[in-house]
């Protein structure tokens, strides 16, 4: 059942513009910068639905590309300056939306054969000319705008100005599909959050307005319902989903509550995951908030002890699950995971001084597609801090470049992303059934906890591969939440 994420594919708006006084002047000018045109539109359309509004060579036909893109709820504008247009023209695209734009300042040329271009062809490629004038209206206007310069296509020997402006195009396209797949996102909170964890605690309407995200309220009755109906068949195939998958860990050699996980304990955390897909399936959620403390072994601590297995599954299948009711790493989880790094559920553990690294781990789920060789299942006597036990997840991230990427809140009651940039690096780590990694950051131990923690974080951040933050920082721009990045 891996992969089965949700794919929203953003929708992005793209307009030519050019003066209409050219086209009787210069015969042809026009299909040419429109064949330009449609050449943008072909590469964006790798990465979004495209919603073309032609070229735009007045400002009533301005009114008309604005009207279509906001009838068509585009996530984003991508304004292609193929040649001069005054700003009148443009502006009117831009206001009626009211979406951040792109102005694409890509050069179809290198550089101009200067003895022999003549003044069309200098005109195809004046696209740099207007875009100082686009600018200063577009700040007195008010209008969120970034610019993209570079070139349309490679050329031989000149080939970086283009990888590098269609690079940041790709960013800021899938920015956008990152956010609007959190705004169109459902996510679960089932039960409550850790008693006494301040930081976590969440104003879920706080997270509709900010985010547009919507929050379904789950009772821990919804999910035993759900996991005392599962049959002895869906166990069976959740085992043989999840040895395909995980190793099963001996008895660890450091801590005598990390064991080999029992049968009784591995079929238990089986129907618990049969029960969650369930739950996911039923209330169409695309992320979940989870944490019941439970009493006395009773039915609901021992569902809740249950989770790890089926929450790391689902994690993986890009459906977030977040535990001691963190609602905002879940959101953060949801974003790293939808650019494709993964996004495991993770705080800080440790910090080495001898070898200048952090330990980042949890107990809990842990975001499967990014681990370093084959997870392994571990029996739990007890789980720290919680109440009872049964089986955990043991593994680190792949070793790499990594972006960590957590979600808090301010003074003034704003949600805020903080980030960093790290190395995932081998070496030994606990075997005590908890995910754990070693992150070496660009400042020291302890130098990054201080500067970190000056930020406000919420302890948990999401744990992802690669050097993911150019993108994240234009999500940022267009979800209009503040982001500080620490290294």
């Amino acid at each position: 059942m891996r992969n089965q994420r949700k794919t929203v594919r953003p929708r992005i708006g793209i307009f030519g513009i050019g003066l209409g006084e050219y086209w009787p002047q210069f015969p042809g000018l026009k299909e040419q910068l429109e064949g330009y045109q449609a050449r943008v539109e072909s590469r964006v359309g790798q990465w979004a639905d495209v919603v073309s509004a032609g070229l735009v060579d007045s400002a009533p036909g301005g009114r008309v590309a604005g009207d279509l893109f906001q009838r068509e709820q585009v996530d984003m504008v991508y304004c292609y300056v193929g040649t001069y247009a005054t700003s009148s023209t443009v502006l009117p695209v831009v206001q009626i939306p009211k979406v951040p734009v792109l102005v694409l300042n890509l050069q179809p040329s290198a550089a101009l054969d200067y003895a022999n271009t003549d003044t069309k062809e200098w005109l195809a490629n004046c696209c740099a000319c207007c875009v100082p004038e686009l600018s200063a209206v577009f700040h007195r206007c008010d209008i969120d705008f970034h610019v993209v310069s570079g070139m349309l296509e490679e050329e031989e020997g000149c080939e970086e100005p283009a990888r590098r402006a269609w690079t940041e195009i790709q960013d800021w396209t899938e920015a956008a599909g990152a956010h609007r797949t959190l705004r169109r996102s459902r996510m679960g909170f089932l039960g409550h959050t850790y008693p006494g964890m301040l930081d976590m605690y969440s104003d879920f309407t706080q997270h509709h307005g900010q985010l547009g995200i919507h929050v379904e309220i789950l009772e821990m009755c919804d999910l035993a319902q759900m996991v005392n109906a599962v049959t002895p068949a869906a166990i069976k195939a959740k085992e043989e989903e999840a040895l395909a998958i995980f190793d099963l860990a001996e008895d660890s050699p450091s801590d005598p509550l990390a064991t080999r996980p029992s049968s009784e304990a591995l079929d238990w955390a089986y129907r618990v995951a049969v029960g969650l897909d369930r739950l996911i399936a039923d209330f169409d959620l695309d992320g979940l908030t989870y944490y019941y403390r439970g009493l006395d072994d009773n039915e609901y601590e021992q569902i809740a002890a249950g989770f790890a297995l089926g929450c790391s599954l689902l994690t993986s299948r890009g459906v977030p699950c977040s535990g001691e009711g963190d609602l905002k790493n879940c959101q953060v989880m949801k974003i790293v995971d939808t650019f494709g790094a993964g996004g495991s559920y993770s705080e800080v553990t440790a910090m080495d001084f001898r070898e200048e690294f952090i330990l980042a781990g949890h107990d809990g789920p842990f975001h499967i597609d990014i681990a370093e060789g084959r997870p392994l299942l571990r029996g739990l006597a007890l789980y720290h801090g919680k109440h009872g036990g049964g089986v955990g997840v043991e593994t680190q991230v792949k070793h790499g470049p990594v972006t960590v990427l957590s979600m808090t809140q301010t003074r003034q009651g704003n949600l805020k992303l903080l980030a960093a940039q790290a190395e995932s690096i081998p070496g030994p780590v606990l075997q005590i059934g908890n995910t754990d990694s070693r992150l070496k950051f660009s400042l020291g131990p302890a130098d990054f906890i201080n500067a970190w923690c000056k930020e406000g974080p919420t302890h948990h951040f999401a744990l992802g591969v690669g050097n993911i933050l150019p993108k994240i920082e234009k999500f940022a721009s267009i979800a209009n939440l503040e982001l500080k990045v620490v290294c």
